[in-house]
């Protein structure tokens, strides 16, 4: 998939794709570069002509997005992410060292409270990345993860991973995401009003749903639950 804001059909044909989709050929440009492990001028070049003739002649869906960059929020991800990664993997190690004590592993299934490709995608990668979770399945309608946990005692129990999972995926909205975004998943207010605590719904909207949507959720619920068994 493309990052770049879904736009209508591109009536300028190929140049027209390139100029739509310059952030994609710019990133595509950079992983050509870092690949080569070389920052040269024909590096870049060739970068550059590759992405091109990638964006023409196979184009990548693309996804609506109306979210922004706020720099405090990313570097607040990227630090709590590269301590979360310190942390982990030390204790990952340390379960070598335990000869007497065998994991219990789960399969714990998270609701997210925005099940947008883009961000849900973010979380399940930065999940993945720290040693201990795994996501194994996502489901983008419901907007469920199913992390597959090494030693679900040692993570705090299941409560405490959806937790995790959930403090996480606020990071990444509050970094990447709009303020309607935010209002919508309950991690903005307006100054004077109360904030919606994490996992609440926020205001305005209905925590039962639809007859269909509550058949869904016990489904989801009792699949977890047999997961969680079964561990």
């Amino acid at each position: 998939m493309s990052l770049h804001r879904r736009r209508g059909p591109l009536a300028g044909g190929w140049f027209g794709r390139l100029t739509a989709q310059w952030r994609t050929v710019l990133w595509l440009t950079v992983v050509w570069v870092m690949l080569w492990g070389d920052l040269s001028w024909g590096n870049v070049i060739a970068g550059v002509i590759i992405a091109s003739l990638l964006i023409t002649f196979m184009p990548l869906p693309s996804i609506a997005t109306s979210g922004t960059v706020r720099p405090w929020p990313l570097l607040v991800l990227m630090s709590r992410f590269v301590a979360d990664l310190v942390v982990a993997s030390f204790q990952v190690s340390m379960q070598a060292f335990r000869f007497h004590h065998t994991p219990h592993g789960a399969v714990v299934g998270v609701r997210l409270r925005n099940p947008s490709d883009i961000y849900m995608t973010i979380t399940a990668e930065l999940s993945s990345l720290v040693p201990g979770s795994l996501v194994i399945e996502a489901h983008r309608l419901t907007g469920m993860l199913y992390l597959h946990v090494l030693d679900l005692d040692a993570a705090g129990g299941a409560d405490k991973v959806r937790q995790d999972t959930l403090d996480l995926e606020a990071r990444v909205l509050r970094a990447f995401a709009s303020n309607e975004e935010l209002q919508s998943a309950g991690l903005y207010h307006l100054p004077g009003e109360a904030p919606v605590p994490a996992g609440a719904a926020p205001s305005g909207t209905s925590t039962t749903g639809g007859p269909g949507e509550r058949r869904a959720d016990r489904r989801t619920d009792r699949r977890t639950d047999r997961r969680e068994g079964k561990r």
